[in-house]
This record gives C-alpha cells, structure tokens and sequence, in this order.
C-alpha cells in the first residue's frame, strides 16, 4: 500500500515517536505530511492529533483488518534523507 492510498479513518502504525505507535488517519491527502489522531496513551504519552512525515507511517490496516507494509514515493524518501542528514 503506498502512503498516498490512505484514506481518512484507516488506522495506522508510526514510528515517529520512537518505538510504534498506533493513530488514526484524519485526512484523504496526498503528499510529504499527513493529520493524524495518534494514540500517545499507549506508550505513556498523550493522545493528540498532528501532522506527521509520511515517511514515518509505516503500516496501515487494510479492509480485512490485516496490517500492510506502506511503501512511500521517492519524493517521501528524498525528504526522510534530507531531514537525517539536518540530524532529526
């Protein structure tokens, strides 16, 4: 599944706050970032809705409730480099 064909309301796993985290998709857009409600409570967090970096969306639920591995665009993985090498 590639970032791009998530839409609103699908759950997804993020690794943005370290270990994975689940969130819910909050928009149907297309690009380098996307809103999300994430569940923080579930690693001692709080919840909170955001934009995250698509790069950092690694999984999502499809229709059969199974998690997919996200496959992101070459301009994500451009940008994912970019912020790296800045040192975040």
């Amino acid at each position: 599944m590639l970032t791009n064909e998530i839409k609103k309301g699908t759950t997804v796993r993020m690794n943005h706050l370290g270990p994975l985290v689940s969130g819910t998709m909050l928009d149907s857009k297309k690009g380098n970032t996307r809103l999300v409600q994430i569940d923080g409570s579930k690693i001692g967090l709080f919840n909170e809705a955001g934009s995250v970096y698509a790069y950092n969306i690694v999984e999502a639920q499809n229709a059969d409730g199974q998690w997919e591995k996200v496959e992101h665009t070459e301009a994500q993985k451009k940008l994912a480099v970019t912020i790296s090498a800045l040192g975040f």
